[in-house]
């Protein structure tokens, strides 16, 4: 058993693959505990700001805290696959899943990720 606090002065900025005018910052991650799944980051979204239209290799949620972004995902209903995420709305998708997130909005956007590992990548 383990466990790590991350104070609000304990996390860190990282650089994200295919993000653009955005702060990536890292709340807490999954080395962080013995044998732990769940990343934790939030992302600041610059009007404008987003993240290329690509995929990963977890399972992903996205919490829209402030502000909106533009979801664009190759799963969903025809209203779903492209759509506008306002806060608190979430995005929950699979490992491999195709998708992209722009602001397009007229403020910044604050987005809560949460990234769970799947079991044969540990």
């Amino acid at each position: 058993m383990s466990y790590k606090i991350t104070r609000k002065d304990g996390t860190y900025n990282y650089t994200a693959k295919g993000h653009f005018d955005c702060r990536t910052t890292r709340v807490c991650d999954a080395v962080d505990v013995n044998q732990g799944s769940v990343t934790l980051g939030l992302t600041h979204f610059l009007p404008g700001g987003g993240c290329e239209y690509g995929s990963n290799a977890k399972e992903s949620i996205y919490y829209i805290m402030e502000g909106q972004m533009y979801l664009e995902s190759e799963v969903g209903t025809p209203d779903e696959v492209k759509t506008t995420l306002y806060a608190g709305d979430c995005f929950h998708c699979g490992p491999g899943t195709k998708k992209s997130v722009v602001n397009n909005g007229t403020v910044s956007s604050q987005m809560l990720v949460v990234l769970v590992t799947p079991p044969e990548e540990k």
